[in-house]
């Protein structure tokens, strides 16, 4: 999508949401309160189109394309140190524009987290940014020091649903709250095994699926099932995409606020991207599977 197609989505947005909110209090009396030189609209459409322009540091975004070839688009650019500023402005409105650009559900989804790590491992007695806020937790690629990104997808590659967490939290915990507007399937990996979880979400109307591990009994399962379990890699995909083509993982940060916006704005990039990994099925698909078995 162009940039003209990306500004006039998220200003159309903005409009919604100002109107939508009460009227601020005046601040003390005789002050002047200043508007920000960029709208809430610029700021979030310069750190949206950041992650699709393909720059791997926003600093060299900022300087080498923003200031350099889009003074036009944007007239009343500031500096860079007072753009990082202006960022922690938008964190609100980028969650709920986000949200507004989830997709919907169609009975089938995928779950799944991802380590964000914001250190490497032997500088976490010194780090200082996210103290108090991110933990040790572990994946399947080892220990890390960081928070978790929690998704739900549809099979279209569509972001049903996300969270943050910090990467000591189960993976089960955030779930309930994740998924309290989807139905059908849920599909997961081992680490969303919990008879409670699964007996909680059937309340709900939503059926956990996960495989098993290799110290427990074996037990019946649809040939639909078992296969669309086959396909969870593709929330795994996503989660490489938004690492290395979004890049919302990295150890530059210097605010938690900051930190957010990346991940949101990283976020809503992807839900801008044309062509998202997707797995062809289909109710018909089911409906013969269950013929031939």
């Amino acid at each position: 999508m162009s940039l003209l197609e990306l500004y006039c989505d998220v200003d159309d947005f903005c409009q919604v949401w100002k109107a939508a909110q009460p009227k601020k209090l005046c601040g003390k009396f005789g002050q002047r309160v200043r508007e920000p030189e960029l709208s809430a609209s610029e700021i979030m459409t310069i750190v949206i189109h950041f992650h699709q322009s393909g720059y791997r540091h926003f600093k060299d975004y900022y300087s080498e394309h923003v200031q350099k070839h889009l003074r036009c688009e944007f007239p009343n650019l500031v500096s860079y140190s007072r753009f990082v500023t202006l960022m922690q402005r938008v964190v609100v409105l980028l969650w709920a524009y986000a949200q507004a650009r989830c997709g919907h559900c169609t009975g089938i989804a995928f779950i799944d987290s991802t380590a964000l790590r914001v250190c490497t491992n032997r500088r976490i007695p010194r780090h200082r940014v996210f103290a108090g806020l991110a933990a040790r937790g572990q994946c399947s690629l080892g220990w890390f020091y960081g928070f978790k990104l929690h998704l739900v997808i549809n099979e279209r590659g569509e972001v049903l649903a996300f969270t943050l967490s910090a990467g000591n939290v189960d993976d089960r915990k955030p779930v309930p709250h994740l998924v309290k507007r989807l139905f059908g399937k849920l599909f997961g990996d081992k680490g969303y095994l919990s008879q409670s979880l699964f007996e909680t979400l059937l309340e709900q109307g939503l059926q956990l699926i996960t495989g098993i591990r290799a110290n427990m009994k074996n037990h019946l399962m649809l040939m639909s099932d078992k296969l669309l379990l086959r396909k969870r890699y593709i929330i795994e995909t996503i989660h490489d995409q938004l690492k290395n083509q979004s890049q919302i993982e990295h150890s530059r940060h210097r605010s938690p606020v900051n930190f957010v916006v990346n991940v949101l704005a990283g976020l809503i990039a992807y839900m801008w991207q044309p062509k998202k990994p997707a797995i062809n099925w289909s109710s018909r698909d089911a409906h013969s599977l269950a013929l031939l078995c």
